[in-house]
């Protein structure tokens, strides 16, 4: 997708590093950064440099190239795996991605170890394009409906980003829109402002803008009163984590928005590469939830009138704040998965029929 009108993936290998957009310095900073090191991999994922449950898989991806970078060792790229993996609990792409690394790995050759570490990496990455591709494809044909039926702009509601920027290309919830807005239908996004890092403001905003896609930021209570008023034809949101049963596990706030969209009858669809699906997980109740430093609720970072970036505190200094990253959705709120393969029914049925194998 674009940044100022130029062609960009979110991650890449350019003579010997990786390269990815720090996503903590938009909407106001386009930044390059380079990863050199495993730590550095570590790093990015932590600070939420980089963010997505598919980019996270792809960064730990190129992290374990560059722990061979440093050492070939197995017991060294062992222990960075561990490292990779506890870098964030919540999004099953980060554990896939390295488990099918290691797998890789696993009877090759020393020598060969970087070579065939970095084409797997690259292949993680090009694969994921073409999962989110395809998940466009699946879901055009559900905003083409609404469109047919409507004859006006399609109002759609997003919630954090599952754009291109969470992915490596295209996105998850904004591929459909990105699919339909290039055949010529005429969509707008309201776009969740996602406290308390306000990625959809900072994001998905900022994303759909490079495209040129009408979008409208909203806060993160006003999706209801908008489909009580009949304002949003349907609802699309990415996934960290889904289960087996269609339980959906993604960014706080997801459920609330789910109940809203059911209590309105407004379609709520979850976009996801089959990467992101845990087969193993039966009980939501067992997915780990992330709970992140609370400074990322009482702080709040923007661009001053001197076009300086401030972070400045916006709670009283005495008062406590709970900060959990992510909430579940039960599958009897979600309309459909839309994946790679096509759009399916969110249940153990309508997945098992989707991914046969």
């Amino acid at each position: 997708m674009r940044i100022e009108g130029k062609e960009y993936r979110t991650i890449w290998f350019e003579k010997d590093l990786v390269k990815i957009i720090d996503q903590t310095k938009l909407p106001h900073k386009f930044i390059v950064k380079e990863l050199k090191t495993l730590n550095d991999a570590v790093n990015a994922i932590k600070t939420m440099e980089v963010r997505g449950a598919p980019l996270i898989g792809a960064t730990a991806a190129y992290g374990i190239v560059l722990a061979i970078k440093e050492s070939n060792d197995l017991d060294f790229i062992k222990k960075s795996s561990e490292k990779l993996v506890n870098a964030r609990p919540t999004a099953i792409n980060l554990q896939w991605a390295v488990h099918r690394m290691n797998n890789k790995l696993s009877f090759v050759n020393p020598g060969n170890l970087f070579d065939v570490a970095l084409k797997e990496a690259d292949e993680i990455c090009n694969e994921d394009i073409n999962f989110c591709k395809n998940i466009g494809l699946n879901g055009l044909s559900i905003i083409e409906k609404i469109y047919n039926k409507k004859k006006n702009s399609v109002n759609i509601l997003t919630h954090c980003n599952a754009g291109w920027l969470a992915t490596i290309n295209w996105g998850t919830a904004t591929s459909p829109i990105y699919h339909a807005y290039k055949k010529g239908i005429p969509v707008h996004v309201w776009v969740d402002e996602t406290r308390p890092r306000n990625q959809g403001a900072n994001l998905t905003s900022f994303e759909l803008n490079e495209e040129g896609i009408p979008n409208t930021i909203i806060t993160d209570n006003t999706g209801g009163i908008l489909m009580q008023r009949g304002e949003v034809d349907m609802c699309i949101v990415g996934t960290d984590r889904t289960l087996s049963t269609g339980d959906v596990c993604n960014k706080i706030g997801t459920y609330l928005k789910a109940l809203a969209a059911h209590d309105n009858n407004v379609p709520f669809y979850v976009a996801l590469p089959s990467s992101t699906i845990d087969w193993e997980t039966k009980d939501y109740n067992e997915i780990p939830i992330e709970e992140r430093d609370a400074e990322e609720l009482s702080y709040i970072e923007g661009k001053d009138d001197k076009n300086n970036i401030n972070k400045v505190l916006i709670y009283p200094e005495k008062s406590k704040s709970m900060n959990l990253a992510f909430d579940i959705t039960p599958a009897k709120y979600v309309t459909g998965l839309i994946t790679e393969k096509g759009v399916c029914e969110a249940s153990t049925n309508g997945l098992k029929k989707m991914f046969k194998q």
